[in-house]
């Protein structure tokens, strides 16, 4: 990647919803999605956008409120999103898989005057308003069958669509690069979610960035994004990236298992393939892994945690296909920090992605050396607001143009950044610091080991020491010989103070909607143990 690449600026006057439309009039024919129910042109897409923004202004909604968005990922998604932003309305796209508390909160604490729900979720968004002081005035329903009864106060999505009178709202709302436009909430690998407010001009900014200068799509490509829609890394892959290039893209409303994943490579041939680590590791470990020359993959990304270096070279060696592995964050958007096509090294996060500045502190706020360990922060135009209703973690994250990410990174002499962990999960063991990620890579290279996770624990001295949990590959059983292996291959390969003081065998890592090890409920976990010991 070439620091000195152009990076293309945001205009002042700035409605992103507007902006893909008006780039994408000639293609009114093309495909722009496929979902698991039919296909939307590029043509569709802008009138459907239109017609939304009509709808939400003749159902009462003003500029700037917010409209919860919790939907399964199929064409209504993009529709929704986009026409929200172009009526200058807010959408708040939250996760699928969050029970009726969380969506209670989100409701009271984005105040959302409506919610846009699949009609699976729709019992428990009718639970969450239950609870929520805070009631929305409408519900819109996507993909309600024809006979299914519906709430009083709920509307059909499709049925809007068609009533709109596009006459109200024939030109998008004259908002601002800087104006709010969405808000994402973060997910939760740390504790309770953030809502992270979000502009217009951001999602400029990552396509200008990541999306022109490292992915490199083309109106020829066809996109499939496992990580969801209501993900950060997955609003980008199947939304700004491929719209801006005017590409197409696959969306598939169930989970990304292998098998399903499998199913989308090998049936609708997409090019570009965006993955997270437990995915790929998932993959690879499939009896059902399609041969590579079942797909038509030409270059996968990778996102949500580091990439075992082991993972990745073995899906490039299957498939034939090299995977971009970057980190991004709910608060910068998408990656800012990546492997390129040009310059890729596995094991690594990469080099900084064209259009951002990058910096490792010590505790002290010192930059680090050379192979040193330090907190990332990193400044560029995707950089949200806000946490909204939370000066106290904002001022903690925003910093007067730089983000903390809270994780912790080591750069060699010739700039590649490698994962040293986040930075609530490191470990001091006999004085020193121990990277969980380093450990877990070491782990899964093991060739009975699937997954694993480290966390530290206090000893009867008062000392920590660490534990790994680790799932085996299916039709392998664990035991206390298996245990010790691994301990020693561990020890073979890393310092003597980082191998596992203990191992437990379980059958699956707590982790978020996204694919993010949740160490801190594992940690949790330890703690009530020892606490009712």
């Amino acid at each position: 990647m070439n620091d000195a690449i152009r990076i293309e600026t945001a205009p002042e006057r700035l409605n992103f919803a507007a902006h893909l439309i008006g780039f994408n009039t000639a293609r009114a024919d093309k495909t722009a999605y496929l979902d698991d129910a039919g296909t939307l042109s590029y043509g569709q897409l802008a009138e459907n956008v239109r017609r939304f923004a009509a709808a939400l202004g003749q159902l009462g909604l003003r500029r700037e409120e917010r409209v919860l968005l919790c939907a399964h990922d199929t064409t209504d998604w993009p529709i929704a999103f986009l026409g929200c932003l172009y009526a200058g309305v807010v959408p708040v796209a939250v996760n699928t898989l969050l029970g009726p508390a969380d969506y209670a909160f989100m409701i009271e604490h984005a105040r959302a005057r409506a919610a846009i729900v699949s009609h699976a979720l729709l019992g428990t968004i009718e639970s969450a308003i239950a609870q929520s002081a805070v009631r929305p005035d409408t519900l819109i329903v996507s993909r309600a069958p024809p006979d299914a009864a519906l709430p009083t106060q709920a509307s059909r999505f499709e049925d809007l669509l068609a009533d709109a009178l596009v006459t109200d709202l024939h030109e998008a709302v004259a908002t601002g690069r800087d104006d709010i436009a969405f808000w994402l909430y973060s997910s939760g690998s740390t504790g309770k979610p953030k809502g992270t407010v979000h502009t217009h001009g951001n999602l400029f900014a990552t396509a200008a960035t990541y999306g022109a200068n490292v992915l490199g799509l083309t109106e020829s490509d066809v996109t499939f994004s496992a990580a969801k829609l209501f993900f950060a890394y997955g609003l980008g892959n199947a939304l700004t990236f491929p719209l801006s290039v005017g590409a197409t893209v696959i969306l598939m409303a169930e989970r990304p298992t292998p098998d399903a994943v499998f199913r989308q490579l090998v049936e609708r041939q997409p090019t570009v393939f965006f993955g997270v680590p437990t995915l790929y590791a998932g993959m690879l470990a499939s009896p059902a892994l399609p041969p590579r020359e079942a797909v038509r993959l030409r270059r996968c990304a990778s996102a949500g945690e580091a990439l075992p270096r082991e993972i990745g070279e073995r899906f490039e060696a299957h498939f034939g296909c090299p995977v971009l592995d970057g980190i991004g964050s709910t608060e910068m958007l998408h990656i800012f920090l990546s492997n390129a096509p040009d310059a890729l090294r596995y094991g690594t996060s990469g080099r900084p992605v064209p259009g951002y500045e990058l910096q490792l502190l010590d505790d002290n706020g010192t930059p680090v050396g050379v192979d040193q360990v330090g907190d990332l922060f990193v400044k560029g135009d995707s950089s949200a607001l806000m946490y909204w209703g939370n000066r106290e973690k904002s001022r903690a994250t925003f910093l007067g143009g730089w983000t903390r990410t809270g994780d912790k990174y080591v750069r060699d002499a010739q700039g590649w950044y490698t994962y040293a962990g986040r930075s609530d999960d490191m470990l001091k063991v006999s004085g020193q610091y121990v990277s969980p990620f380093e450990v877990e890579c070491c782990l899964m290279q093991h060739e009975m080991v699937l997954e694993a996770a480290l966390i530290g624990i206090t000893d009867g001295d008062g000392l920590t020491k660490s534990k790994a949990f680790v799932v085996l590959k299916e039709g392998i059983e664990p035991s206390d010989m298996l245990a010790v292996e691994i301990k020693r291959f561990v020890k073979e390969r890393l310092a003597p103070h980082k191998y596992p003081r203990r191992i437990d065998f379980i059958l699956e890592l707590p982790k978020t909607p996204t694919g993010k090890i949740q160490r801190f409920k594992l940690r949790d976990q330890e703690r009530a143990a020892a606490t009712s010991a």
